[in-house]
């Protein structure tokens, strides 16, 4: 059952790799049960260059993700980013042999079976097929072709590729950390879940999300996802940045970034000074706010135009494709002072910062509602929705049998109701009637659900086999 589903999502950054256990509350909120937090040791750009180290962060922090929860990890959902993944678009059709039956799963199946036989550059796969509109018999604009007859069935799809390599280098991180992989998802696409509205996705909206390594883009229109993007650069070149200009460590110059730093140096009077203490008993430096901030400046600009490039390549400054609700602005870049009016000032598109709050419970920790944690939060959402069981209370691991489980393992499909039936029977009633919801689902949902099932089935294959 949903409500007792424990979900674990696991975002490896570049500069943190952080682990997040929630469920779902009464209210159908997010309850955050644990997080673990660990610096990012072995990953550049969102890619796996030092398998050990990753692995160590990683373990590093689910551990603390366990003692936060009381809870043991057995397989996590995973975010997959970095400057190897690019996107396409692409149509293709298929001819059905009998027009007078309805168009069903197996139909949908098979346009998508030719979707994966599409030559791909030596060492790339494909992540994500994501399907847009149908198109039957020359009909367009169909968003749910399934129970429609036609003997000529057309999709456009957007398809997500990445280099195979980075992919099992992160599925054989998260084996030897001890874990199972439950799901992969792109992490502009989880980040998505958990900032954008429904009314954003339809209006049209670009999500961009500033992380350490890199900086990812989602674009949005119609409610379907229209473009993606991944632009090397993020956070990090920031504070390298700093750390040449001002002559200091790499620790002073991201101290300085997130405690003085700001994207607009007008905002700086001249006379503004920072003090930092010198090395080893020298002299301390003194550092201009206004110099500060003219470094960042020229970075951002740099990494915002580049963003911008894209949104105009989806095809933004056509009506008919123009981004109504603007941009959204996520990841921990987004928390640098003036970095909103600096978007809007190059762009001249709205712009407002993207909170996860508006999923998570009201009592949930201030720290987990940073724009820093959206995608940790939304790869716990893209869990949940598998209906998983990720994580285990170590209290019903300690003890063999504990007596309020029992109940539910007895079946319930033939269980006659009493006149005055339990609780737990009611509820146990309830779950024998999910797999109806699952038959209703839309071809969008079922379509991206059967794929991952076969790509994680490919993964831990290859795993396996590499042993």
């Amino acid at each position: 059952m949903e409500k007792d589903s424990i979900a674990v999502g696991l975002d490896i950054g570049t500069t943190k790799i952080v682990v997040m256990i929630g469920k779902k509350n009464e209210y159908g909120k997010l309850e955050i049960l644990g997080l673990g937090k660990s610096k990012s040791l072995g990953v550049a750009r969102g890619v796996v260059n030092n398998i050990t180290q990753t692995i160590q962060s990683i373990q590093q922090a689910v551990q603390e993700a366990e003692q936060n929860s009381g809870y043991r990890i057995n397989d996590v959902v995973v975010g997959i980013a970095g400057q190897h993944i690019r996107s396409m678009q692409h149509s293709d059709y298929i001819s059905r042999n009998n027009p007078e039956e309805v168009i069903g799963d197996a139909d949908i199946d098979m346009l998508i079976g030719q979707v994966h036989k599409l030559a791909m550059l030596p060492g790339e796969e494909i992540i994500h097929v994501l399907p847009q509109e149908f198109k039957i018999d020359g009909q367009s604009e169909i968003k749910e072709p399934i129970g429609m007859y036609g003997g000529r069935l057309e999709s456009s799809f957007h398809i997500v590729v990445g280099q195979a390599s980075s992919i099992r280098n992160v599925g054989r991180c998260i084996k030897s950390s001890g874990l199972d992989l439950s799901g992969l998802t792109l992490e502009p696409l989880a980040s998505a879940d958990a900032v954008l509205s429904q009314e954003e996705k339809e209006a049209g909206v670009a999500l961009i999300d500033i992380g350490g390594g890199t900086t990812d883009l989602a674009i949005f229109k119609d409610g379907i996802i229209r473009h993606t993007a991944v632009i090397p650069f993020g956070g990090n070149v920031i504070t390298e940045d700093i750390k040449e200009g001002c002559s200091i460590i790499e620790k002073q110059a991201e101290l300085l970034k997130v405690k003085f730093g700001s994207a607009w140096p007008g905002e700086n009077k001249d006379n503004e000074i920072v003090s930092i203490p010198g090395l080893r008993g020298r002299e301390p430096k003194e550092i201009s706010l206004k110099n500060l901030s003219k470094i960042i400046h020229a970075r951002v600009v740099e990494i915002i135009e580049q963003v911008f490039a894209e949104i105009k390549a989806y095809g933004h400054e056509d009506p008919r494709k123009k981004l109504i609700a603007g941009i959204v602005l996520t990841g921990g870049g987004a928390q640098l002072q003036h970095i909103k009016q600096l978007v809007e000032y190059i762009t001249g598109m709205d712009t407002r910062i993207g909170y996860p709050n508006e999923h998570l419970a009201g009592n949930s920790n201030e720290d987990i509602s940073s724009p820093l944690y959206a995608t940790a939060v939304g790869l716990v959402m893209n869990s949940l929705r598998n209906n998983t069981k990720s994580a285990t209370p170590l209290v019903e691991l300690q003890k063999p049998v504990v007596p309020q489980y029992v109940p539910r393992q007895a079946p319930v499909v033939n269980h006659v109701p009493e006149p005055e039936p339990e609780p737990e029977h009611e509820l146990e009633t309830v779950a024998a009637h999910v797999p109806e919801k699952v038959v209703q689902e839309s071809t969008e949902k079922r379509v991206k659900r059967s794929f991952f099932d076969k790509y994680i089935d490919k993964i831990k294959d290859f795993l396996d086999n590499a042993e």
